[in-house]
């Protein structure tokens, strides 16, 4: 029982030190927070439980039939990098007159599960990290993958709503100056990952720069 425990702790740490770590997902949920709201940021946090089923099934496909997932993840990366381009372009051009948003439609969930479908850290995270974890749980017993995946995604889901919450209670920010130079730094921070999901797809697919 013990073995079957332990698998319930690696999932609660892994869960919460990827939920609270710096990514799209979490610009995305601070930032849908500030615009329109906790249930707006909570929405976005909410995704994973909707792109990782097919994420882990593909995942774990993957990792049952092929060798090579370079490619795969590459072309995601370069995917990703072009949507999190205009997001960020689009914060970065926000002014006043765009606050005004309380009958627009903000459409957070789908927009969540954009980002996190095309982010390559859940698929990154799931070849290297997650499905391996998975197969050695099934070899103690079925109840310790489902006590690793329960904890991994309650702690994962559970830390970014925390952070909507406590964003939300700061309405009042959207009034000062501060909200418009924090939704620009948010796109700036859009475009630092966008460059690092460009990089890192150049890398899987052997573009390197001569001399570089």
């Amino acid at each position: 029982m013990y073995g079957i425990a332990e698998f319930l702790f690696i999932g609660i740490f892994l869960g919460f030190a990827a939920g609270i770590s710096p990514g799209p997902l979490m610009a995305m949920t601070i930032s849908q927070t500030l615009t329109h709201g906790s249930k707006d940021g909570i929405k976005v946090a909410l995704s994973p439980l909707i792109t990782d089923i097919l994420i882990v099934s593909a995942i774990i496909f993957i990792l049952l039939h092929f060798e090579n997932q370079n490619f795969a993840i590459a072309i995601i990366s370069l995917s990703g990098a072009i949507y999190l381009i205009h997001l960020g372009i689009s914060s970065l051009k926000i002014e006043y007159n765009d606050l005004d948003v309380i009958n627009e439609k903000t459409n957070s969930l789908k927009k969540g599960v954009i980002v996190n479908f095309l982010s390559p850290h859940p698929y990154l995270f799931w070849i290297t990290i997650g499905g391996p974890i998975i197969f050695q749980a099934l070899d103690i017993n079925i109840l310790a993958t489902v006590l690793f995946v329960a904890g991994f995604y309650t702690f994962l889901v559970g830390s970014k709503i925390l952070i909507a919450l406590v964003v939300g209670r700061s309405r009042s920010f959207l009034i000062s100056t501060y909200y418009i130079y924090t939704m620009r730094a948010l796109g700036i921070v859009y475009l630092l990952f966008a460059f690092f999901f460009i990089g890192q797809g150049a890398e899987l697919l052997g573009l390197y720069i001569p001399g570089a």
